[in-house]
């Protein structure tokens, strides 16, 4: 059993650091094949992985890991306009400083339903400086929340049926 948890632990990261692995179908082919691992073990394990993921987004959005060269954008010496975006971005930045529960509120909700995707999210909050312990506390409850549903499921429709 803690080869199958190290792999769910790694195939989690991984997940969380690469949108092409899906933690979501390892997740419940693991139950399906392996129905005796306690889905709260399981959604402790995957959620652990998955904060542990984002974090490096949130500390590179932060400015704390220099991300590669391919990775950086090129400093361009024109002015900076106004974007729509940008203009919403920093309506973001001031939400999240003025109104920590808010901030909370949506990571933990972008967590458990991943609406908005909780990978941009991450990236957003590192980089509207949400403090790193409001980003693991409501992340983690989020997180856990998502895959210990996804993690029980099986066996309580097993229970249903």
């Amino acid at each position: 059993m803690i080869g199958l948890l190290s792999t769910t632990f790694g195939v989690s990261v991984a997940s969380a650091l690469l949108p092409l692995i899906s933690v979501e179908l390892f997740a419940v082919g693991l139950v399906l094949k392996e129905p005796d691992i306690p889905w709260w073990v399981l959604a402790l394990v995957i959620a652990t992985g998955q904060i542990g993921g984002k974090l490096l987004h949130y500390y590179a959005a932060r400015g704390n890991i220099r991300l590669p060269a391919f990775m950086r954008r090129e400093k361009k010496e024109k002015p900076e306009t106004k974007g729509r975006w940008k203009t919403w971005l920093d309506q973001f930045r001031e939400n999240c400083r003025t109104r920590p529960v808010w901030a909370g509120t949506v990571l933990l909700i972008s967590a458990a339903a991943s609406l908005p995707p909780f990978a941009a999210v991450a990236i957003i909050a590192g980089w509207a400086k949400v403090p790193v312990s409001t980003f693991l506390i409501t992340g983690f409850i989020g997180r856990f929340a998502r895959f210990g549903a996804l993690a029980a499921a099986p066996a309580a429709m097993a229970a249903w049926l």
